[in-house]
């Protein structure tokens, strides 16, 4: 098993505190909307748990897969998606959750798929934005942090599938 070697680049604490301000945000924002939250696996399951705990209106959550990075630590063209909504989203407000925006190859991918059932809107949440590494144009309504063009690891971010358990984020080196 290869070890990754990696800097600290959010604390638990930090990203915490930007949880909650997230959730205010999403509960004013969409108070009397009804909204449905996506999220995109395996990477968003513990932000998505955390950011769920933090917005305090009735909300529905539902899950698709989705990957452009294939086992690699750089993404790829091709997005591979498996599942979906198991509720219609017709005419539904839509909040497409992820982990994180990279080259945002899966996040135009997935909206291109979910535009086709027609919702009223689609708003995108990420814990980690990577504008510097953007192929394709993609809106983030609500963004956790920056980061960079880094590798990240930790809060359900992996290298190879590891390291998802780690309760802070982290930036691989070397």
């Amino acid at each position: 098993m290869e070890v990754h070697k990696f800097d600290l680049l959010y604390t638990q604490d930090k990203i915490a505190c930007r949880i909650r301000e997230l959730g205010e945000e999403i509960s004013r924002d969409y108070a009397e909307k009804d909204p449905i939250l996506i999220g995109v696996l395996k990477g968003c399951v513990i932000f998505l748990a955390d950011l769920i705990r933090n917005i305090n209106i009735p909300i529905e959550v539902e899950f698709i897969s989705a990957s452009s990075y294939n086992g690699n630590m750089t993404a790829e063209n091709q997005v591979a998606m498996v599942g979906g909504p198991k509720v219609s989203i017709k005419g539904r407000h839509i909040l497409l959750v992820e982990g994180v925006v990279d080259s945002g190859h899966t996040v135009r991918a997935l909206i291109d798929r979910l535009i086709l059932q027609e919702p009223a809107s689609i708003a995108v949440v990420t814990l980690l934005d990577k504008p510097v590494c953007r192929k394709v144009e993609v809106n983030i309504a609500y963004k956790g942090f920056d980061a960079g063009d880094h590798f990240v690891i930790g809060f359900g971010l992996d290298a190879a599938q590891k390291y998802r358990n780690l309760p802070f984020i982290g930036k691989v080196i070397g």
